[in-house]
């Protein structure tokens, strides 16, 4: 298969180049490196395994020449951290709903046949119940959810007016490798140099899942029957201050906790129903949703 990823040197993008390539897929990477990394690609660039155009979602043109061909786009390429959706509003609003709008409209113009399209649960914001199913209503607490909301209502749109498929999935909070700016990594590695762990309000439980189980979803997304929104989580709800005991653990740190006040645009409750992701995308839930600390750890210990 053709795949173009947009994002594909960040975080999550990486990790799915890693996936396709290793199953012998043709890839195609637009970045504009603003959170990404070359290094993330390093190998397949060596190996010409894959074709890296620098280049923004934001600018139809670049978007437009690399969708040629392309049979699935996996759309990553966002600003994906809230407090930097906050700090620049206008940033998230280019990159995540202009962006968007210039990969739908390259996708049908190009004849490309689905688009899979990185969601979050930001958009349910504070939810009335646990665990959150996807018929729940969209009131997105900040303006990362509030894009990923426009988001979806484009692909929606998109969708039932020009045939190309979108597959929306809603990502609960990732980690693993090549993640950074979020709490795991930040704690991690806060955790190893002996300073303290920040925490903000301390009533926060939350979805984590491991990365390679994204990954899984990804790649389900592309051939799975399109079935309106998906949530892709562990299905179980970490508190933050259980998060904290299991790294300072981990870690045999002194770290401190330092309890700052909450923050207002951060959403504190969030679990996610993941019947659709076993049923649709046969995609199991891990057992322990915290299992990858040990290897992530060990990562930024070397």
């Amino acid at each position: 298969m053709k795949a173009l990823v947009t994002g594909g040197a960040g975080f999550l993008g990486s990790h799915l180049v890693d996936a396709l390539v290793s199953r012998g897929d043709t890839v195609t990477v637009l970045d504009n490196f603003r959170r990404g990394k070359r290094a993330h690609l390093a190998a397949h660039l060596e190996s010409g395994s894959i074709t890296l155009v620098e280049g923004d979602i934001r600018e139809y043109d670049a978007v437009q020449a690399v969708s040629e061909g392309a049979e699935v786009i996996y759309h990553l390429a966002a600003q994906s951290n809230v407090m930097g959706a906050v700090e620049d509003r206008e940033y998230s609003f280019t990159s995540n709903v202009v962006g968007t709008f210039n990969v739908l409209q390259a996708a049908a113009e190009r004849g490309v046949r689905r688009i899979v399209f990185s969601s979050s649960r930001e958009v349910y914001g504070e939810p009335d119940t646990l665990p959150v199913s996807e018929e729940a209503p969209l009131r997105a607490k900040n303006p990362y959810g509030a894009s990923k909301v426009a988001g979806e209502v484009y692909c929606r749109t998109w969708q039932r007016s020009t045939g190309v498929e979108c597959q929306v999935l809603r990502f609960a909070n990732l980690y693993g490798p090549r993640d950074r700016d979020r709490v795991i990594p930040m704690w991690l590695q806060r955790a190893l140099e002996g300073q303290e762990l920040r925490l903000y309000g301390g009533q926060q439980v939350l979805d984590f899942l491991w990365v390679e189980h994204a990954v899984n979803a990804l790649l389900a997304a592309a051939e799975c029957s399109v079935n309106g929104p998906i949530n892709v989580g562990s299905g179980q709800g970490v508190p933050l201050r259980e998060l904290a005991d299991r790294i300072l653990n981990l870690t045999a740190s002194n770290s401190q906790m330092q309890c700052e006040p909450a923050r207002g645009v951060e959403v504190v409750r969030f679990v996610a129903d993941v019947h659709k992701m076993r049923e649709v995308l046969g995609v199991e839930p891990p057992a322990d949703p915290l299992a990858g600390l040990a290897p992530m750890a060990a990562s930024l210990a070397n």
